[in-house]
């Protein structure tokens, strides 16, 4: 399924089921936020999203210190699934969906290659996978980490009840 019918088939559920979804990113720098927005009528669904991309944007805009979670990491699944319950709850939104991973050209410093990257939901479904493209083109792997989070997404808007 390509990213337009992706997103405006979220977009639909969302819209007839009265729910909304905040968003919190890091790799994609703002493609998963940008691709739920560009189909008409995302002010209904739409709560916000931020580009969470340092440590400091971590602690002042999603409220997570590493101090309170022992052993975990950025670009890992247990980062991901508390990004999405972070944002979720900060915006008061139905779903939260997040990524964090390592676009490239080379890997992160905690030894993730570059093509990996960590999604997740949460929500009345929650989910996380991890994603390993083996590549080092970072618009490709922005925009393979974008489609993995919509994918997702789109799966657990199908398993909630």
């Amino acid at each position: 399924m390509d990213l337009t019918t992706k997103t405006a088939e979220i977009a639909k559920i969302l819209i007839e089921r009265g729910e909304t979804v905040a968003v919190g990113e890091s790799s994609a720098g703002g493609l998963v936020s940008a691709s739920l927005l560009a189909v008409p009528g995302a002010s209904k669904y739409f709560m916000g999203g931020g580009v969470i991309y340092t440590h400091r944007a971590r602690k002042r805009l999603v409220k997570i210190d590493f101090k309170d979670h022992p052993g975990v990491r950025s670009s890992s699944e247990p980062y991901a699934s508390l990004l999405a319950g972070s944002v979720r709850e900060l915006l008061s939104a139905t779903w939260g969906l997040a990524e964090t991973g390592a676009a490239g050209p080379t890997g992160n410093s905690y030894g993730d290659d570059a093509g990996h990257t960590c999604v997740a939901v949460a929500g009345p479904v929650t989910d996380v996978r991890t994603l390993e493209t083996a590549s080092s083109d970072r618009e490709a792997n922005m925009w393979a980490f974008t489609d993995e989070a919509l994918d997702l997404f789109i799966e657990c808007l199908k398993r909630a009840p």
